[in-house]
């Protein structure tokens, strides 16, 4: 198995991050390339990458409020955001799908959840795809119900995860 490295994102990450997100998420459901900016700009400390020798092929991006509404798209665009907020919000979490089904994930929620921790954060919170709260609840997370969001004209479900 190659050297894994995971690490706060650049700006130099910019573009691949970008691939990824295209790549990975269907359609409205990926974030714009200025989003993806703005957010790495913002809060770094929120915004891990996982790479491998050769090129990044996940990463994690989130960011810290004292309010958490899930359903506000806004928050997406850090509007809102405080870094000394001590609950997170958990905007992406990604691998390249040439690099999916190898426990990558696995991984990277483990380190960023030691991160949160380790910042004083108290509770972590995301939105996900049904197929996905089974993934999310081995990691601790606690299935809050049907979220009001229809982010990406998709529905979702709203989890948490006390630290």
């Amino acid at each position: 198995m190659s050297e894994l490295v995971i690490r706060r994102a650049k700006v130099c990450d910019l573009d691949r991050c970008f691939e990824i997100e295209n790549d990975a998420y269907a359609g409205e459901e990926a974030a714009t390339k200025e989003k993806i900016l703005k957010r790495i700009q913002t809060y770094p400390e929120g915004f891990i990458v996982l790479e491998n020798e050769k090129e990044i092929i996940g990463f994690n991006n989130s960011g810290a409020t004292h309010k958490v509404e899930l359903s506000d798209e806004e928050f997406k665009e850090l509007i809102g955001h405080d870094p000394d907020g001590k609950h997170i919000v958990i905007m992406s979490v990604v691998i390249h799908p040439n690099y999916q089904g190898k426990s990558f994930t696995s991984l990277l929620m483990r380190n960023f959840i030691n991160a949160m921790q380790a910042m004083g954060k108290t509770e972590i919170y995301l939105i996900c795809q049904t197929e996905m709260i089974n993934m999310y609840a081995k990691y601790g997370f606690i299935h809050l119900g049907e979220s009001d969001s229809d982010h990406g004209g998709l529905s979702w479900h709203e989890m948490s995860l006390a630290l």
